[in-house]
Order: structure tokens, then sequence, then C-alpha cells
């Protein structure tokens, strides 16, 4: 069994290199924490704004992103043993493992091949929460970040909303949801799956979308009052601050 990964798209498409890297993780709960990122290929839904649409959005895809791009599949996907994978996260030092897409959750048996060979590390998942882990993966995650798509992603409600699993999300203490918002009508969305869902208190994150720090602080601006107000979680994005909108950051 491999693991699909997400490349650093080097010039030359025969030489290309996983997307495992050391850095400061940038959105959510752990920010500000040292962790190696492994980035997976492939995803069951296609954000409009998607910042990682080199993970799925290869020639051919018609599913539309605002940028307009597709990406050459040989050049942006590569295929790992989970032995490989697991020898270059024990060589970057960090004891924290942010698994990352793409969506991570379709390559569950994959990974916890991987993760069987890495005790002790600790885990964290990135994952758009419509997509069941399976048993082996989910006895080894420490956190999950999960970052239901809201109407402005361009997803259809009924693959992106998934009740049984926002759920069972909701009811797991090592869940916490992290809402894009581009505009702050995108809040009347997250206060009813909030209601219908009870998600725990302290919880819930809402996160400006932009790949630039200027959008990022313009949005913040009226995002941090509406979090003040309906006591939610303000995350920023402190990867672009720190590096802009680049692979293996």
């Amino acid at each position: 069994m491999t693991l699909v990964l997400a490349t650093h798209a080097p010039a030359d498409p025969d030489s290309v290199e996983p997307e495992i890297f050391a850095s400061i993780q940038g959105e959510g709960p752990s920010i500000g924490r040292p962790v190696v990122f492994v980035r997976l290929s492939r995803c069951n839904l296609s954000c409009v704004w998607c910042d990682t649409a080199y993970t799925w959005h290869f020639e051919g895809d018609e599913r539309p992103h605002s940028a307009g791009l597709t990406f050459d599949r040989k050049r942006n996907q590569v295929k790992l043993s989970p032995e490989d994978v697991a020898q270059r996260v024990r060589d970057l030092g960090h004891p924290h493992i942010v698994l990352t897409g793409g969506e991570p959750m379709l390559q569950a048996n994959a990974l916890a091949d991987m993760l069987d060979l890495l005790p002790d590390h600790t885990v964290e998942v990135e994952t758009n929460g419509s997509v069941t882990p399976s048993p082996r993966l989910d006895v080894r995650i420490d956190q999950f970040n999960v970052s239901p798509k809201l109407a402005h992603s361009g997803n259809p409600a009924d693959l992106a909303l998934v009740p049984e699993r926002l759920d069972a999300f909701a009811t797991d203490g090592r869940a916490f949801f992290k809402f894009v918002i581009a505009e702050p009508a995108d809040l009347d969305e997250v206060l009813a799956l909030r209601d219908r869902y009870r998600f725990r208190p302290g919880h819930v994150f809402l996160m400006p979308e932009g790949t630039d720090s200027a959008t990022l602080r313009r949005r913040m601006e009226w995002l941090a009052p509406l979090c003040l107000e309906h006591g939610f979680r303000l995350s920023d994005r402190m990867h672009i601050h720190l590096y802009g909108d680049t692979r293996g950051t």
C-alpha cells in the first residue's frame, strides 16, 4: 500500500519531492506549534478558493476554481511507501505530525500503516469533515481540525455537510471546528450549524479566507467583533504572514 502525496513541483518532473516539511502550525488550536506537515494529494471536495488546488485540480478536472489553473499530475503528485514517509518524518526531528491535504481521510489505511511506525508521535489531522476515518486511523489521532465547507466554497451542501459526520465530530472531544469566512454573512451558516450540532464551547474557530496579509488583516477587523459577540475563537493564518502563499511552509 502506498501514500499519494503532494509535491514541491520542481522544474524537473522526474525529480519530484514530497511535501513533507517542518514548520510552525499557522492555524487553529495548535497555532504557533513546531510540527511536521505531511501533505496528502487528492480531495473529494473542490473549494473555489482552495489554496492547495495543486493537490486535486489536475489537468482534465473541470470543477471550477477561482484561479482558473489546472496542474500537471506527474509534477504535483508522488507515491511513497508508508515506511519512506515515516523515515522522512523522523528525520525532521519533531514529535508532532499534522496530516493535511487534500483530504487525508481518503488514504486512511495507508496513513495508519505509516503511523504504526511512529508510535511516539502525536498526530493532528486537518479534514473537511465529510469522510469517516477508518478505525485503525481514528485510534491514532490526537486532534481533529475539522473545516466544514460553507456555501461560498462552491461545494453542494449534501456533499460537504454530512449530518452523521458532523454529529460524530461534534461529540468527539478531540475535534475542533474551523470555519473559513469570506463575508460577514457567512456567519449565519456557522450559527445554524452550531445550533443544530451543539458544538462544544471553545471548539469553534472563525478564520478569514485569504492568501495575503492585507486581505487577512482587513477581514479580521470585522471578524474579531463577531467572535466577541458570539463566543467563537479567532484564528489567524500565521504562515501567510511569515512565508506568503507558498508550498512547504
